[in-house]
């Protein structure tokens, strides 16, 4: 039997190839869960190289390799800051699944123009950053919590920031903001919920090998921080998916309220 045979876990932002996302709910399959996935339906035309030569489906092929763990999946396109489709996604998942344990709230805009001085920040931008993350996390969480409470079981809630969240840097105002937050709500969820058995933590990832990162990565990309941290080379997305599944079982129900650097040692701040 595996650890977490008969729960059901819902993963937002989980339809790239290479994203923590999808490696993430994939983990949680094969330890044994039925995971529903959001994305947010992207145009084809905007895939990556690696997407468009896999023949990459988005969200369809996260469940694809769902599936090809034993397990069931459903794929959901969701934008995560509007509220009604946040709860029709929690609802499409309990409709197909009876249940709901697992919220992996990993959401969050692809890194660009958001990444500049102050003076030039795009305020709609600012606000779009901050929206896909903190409001997104908020509403997920909303609309699973309540189920969480009427299941009276327990549960388990994992938030993706970013060391992002625990050091300020120059031209990053919109992202450190919205990480920040997560760290905050993250603390706050875990007073709140941990009474009930819901276990909450937040994992904060370095510099991730994820199509996210494409437009700044160089060619070295895994050994590219050779000489800046004790581990010199940046992670890679099913390294974060496993800790994040790790976070899902039964061992780390004493780990509560925390943001765990997941960064190679690139920031040793608590």
């Amino acid at each position: 039997m595996a650890e977490l045979d008969g729960k059901v876990a819902l993963v937002t932002g989980a339809g790239r190839l290479r994203g923590i996302g999808r490696a993430a709910a994939v983990a949680l399959a094969r330890l044994g869960a039925d995971v529903a996935v959001t994305g947010t339906g992207r145009d084809p035309a905007t895939f990556p190289d690696d997407e468009k030569t896999a023949g990459w489906a988005d969200v369809e092929s996260t469940a694809e390799q769902i599936r090809a763990e034993g397990r069931r999946a459903l794929p959901l396109v969701c934008d995560v800051t509007d509220g009604k489709q946040v709860d029709q996604a929690v609802q499409d998942t309990i409709d197909a699944f009876g249940r709901i344990d697992i919220l992996i709230n990993n959401a969050a805009i692809a890194r660009g123009e958001d990444r500049t001085p102050i003076e030039s920040l795009d305020r709609d931008l600012f606000q779009r950053v901050v929206d896909v993350k903190l409001r997104g996390t908020f509403l997920s969480t909303q609309a699973v919590v309540q189920r969480l409470y009427e299941q009276n079981e327990g549960g388990k809630i994992v938030n993706v920031a970013s060391i992002a969240g625990k050091r300020g840097n120059a031209n990053t105002l919109a992202y450190n903001a919205a990480n920040f937050g997560m760290v905050g709500m993250t603390q706050s969820m875990a007073r709140e919920f941990g009474p009930h058995g819901i276990n909450v933590n937040c994992v904060c990832p370095g510099p991730v090998d994820t199509s996210r990162m494409d437009h700044v990565r160089p060619a070295d990309a895994p050994t590219n921080r050779r000489g800046a941290d004790p581990v010199a080379r940046w992670g890679s997305d099913d390294e974060v998916g496993e800790f994040i599944a790790y976070l899902c079982t039964e061992a780390a129900s004493w780990i509560h309220g925390q943001s765990i650097n997941h960064d190679g040692g690139m920031v040793m701040e608590h």
